[in-house]
């Protein structure tokens, strides 16, 4: 009897042993699991705090000035969607549609001229880089052999083609009415010694049209895209003149925008140190950071 009622008590115990090891257990394994869950929450807060941005941009140097800034955007909860366009128009229409928030390709002056051709109102938050326009050869090597009757192609939107027809006055090609400015049209040339005759042709064909013109003034981007190097123009945009003051490429968006926590912070880390210090060192002179 006795010896029963030792073994009852020791299954007793051993009983009591599992019971409060499997309690542990659970114990345990709740706390894993709710440290799991707690991970897994921080984790999704984490990526909903994450903002996106979607920004349209030419390909040179733009876009390629975007894919620098994105680490630099991802450090501060913003991932950078880059959406590369190679015309002067689709830029503003994404933005105005909503498909884009911001785009980065343009001036001041174009951006004024668009918005007053199409009846929109974006706006520009921040100046970023400046592209100096140049003279390129084409049938002609140099400017002192340019012929009489010479073709020069030029821009043919409103603001780029007065750029290069006050580029063309720098160099004493022409002369332009005093109070022309950044409007300049070729009804404003008051002396043109040389009979120069223009083409008008898009920016992005300019330089391709080089073997069928004498000389042809360049945007920046269009002439880094097409092979062409700032040191090989026969004449550059003076870095510290009116060109430089007023044709600084922008951030533009919408005004609803405008205020943008995010795209503010795109236009801050774009023009810090190390988005500055990387367009000096990429493009020889080609592209001047303005801050």
């Amino acid at each position: 009897m006795k010896k029963k009622i030792a073994a009852l008590v020791l299954t007793f115990v051993f009983a009591l042993s599992a019971a409060a090891c499997g309690s542990a257990a659970a114990k345990d394994t709740g706390s894993a699991a709710a440290k799991d869950t707690g991970s897994a929450e921080a984790g999704s807060a984490e990526e909903a705090a994450e903002v996106t941005i979607k920004v349209g941009a030419n390909i040179t140097p733009h876009s390629e000035i975007l894919e620098q800034a994105k680490p630099l955007l991802k450090e501060k909860g913003i991932n950078l969607e880059v959406v590369q366009l190679e015309d002067s128009i689709t830029p503003n229409t994404g933005v105005i549609e909503g498909s884009l928030d911001a785009n980065y390709f343009q001036h001041v002056p174009y951006l004024e001229q668009f918005n007053k051709e199409n009846g929109s109102d974006l706006v520009s938050i921040g100046a970023i880089h400046y592209e100096p326009f140049g003279i390129y050869a084409g049938r002609t090597a140099s400017l002192s052999e340019l012929p009489d009757g010479a073709l020069v192609a030029v821009p043919n939107n409103v603001t780029n083609e007065a750029r290069a027809l006050l580029l063309l006055a720098q160099e004493g090609l022409l002369t332009l009415k005093e109070d022309a400015g950044i409007k300049a049209t070729v009804e404003d040339i008051t002396e043109n010694p040389k009979n120069i005759s223009f083409k008008e042709l898009a920016p992005e064909q300019l330089v391709a049209a080089l073997p069928d013109v004498d000389i042809a003034v360049i945007n920046g981007n269009y002439a880094i895209e097409g092979g062409l190097h700032v040191s090989e123009a026969l004449a550059v945009e003076a870095n510290d003149g009116l060109a430089a003051e007023t044709y600084g490429n922008i951030i533009a968006t919408s005004p609803e925008k405008e205020k943008d926590e995010a795209l503010l912070t795109l236009v801050e880390v774009l023009q810090g140190e190390e988005i500055s210090k990387y367009i000096k060192e990429t493009y020889g002179g080609a592209v001047v950071p303005l801050k």
